[in-house]
């Protein structure tokens, strides 16, 4: 098998409905020894049910490069920007968690 310094190029296509984005301010995340399961949805005020816009369903080696790739674009990000503030950096109980406060 020969090495190929240069790697394939990719084209990617988007569909008009996808190009308009799925706006989530909540996501579920589960798992099982062969995939993770990322659920976004959309809480809205005054409405106390939560409704799931979108599922990805990937592997486990996937999920944690994506991880990666965030966390190298919110660097970028905050270089250029500033800071993100969190509502936990806020004290305040909204927002994404991460693992359990018991």
């Amino acid at each position: 098998m020969e090495n190929n310094p240069h790697p394939q190029q990719v084209n990617i296509e988007i569909n008009e409905k996808e190009a308009e984005g799925i706006y989530s301010n909540l996501a579920f995340i589960s798992h099982s020894p062969s995939e993770f399961v990322l659920d976004f949805a959309r809480l809205l005020p005054g409405i106390p049910k939560a409704k799931v816009y979108a599922r990805i369903v990937t592997t486990p080696q996937h999920v944690k490069s994506f991880m990666g790739a965030l966390e190298e674009n919110i660097k970028k990000y905050e270089a250029q920007f500033g800071a993100i503030k969190t509502f936990a950096s806020e004290g305040k109980e909204i927002g994404f968690k991460v693992g359990d406060k018991s």
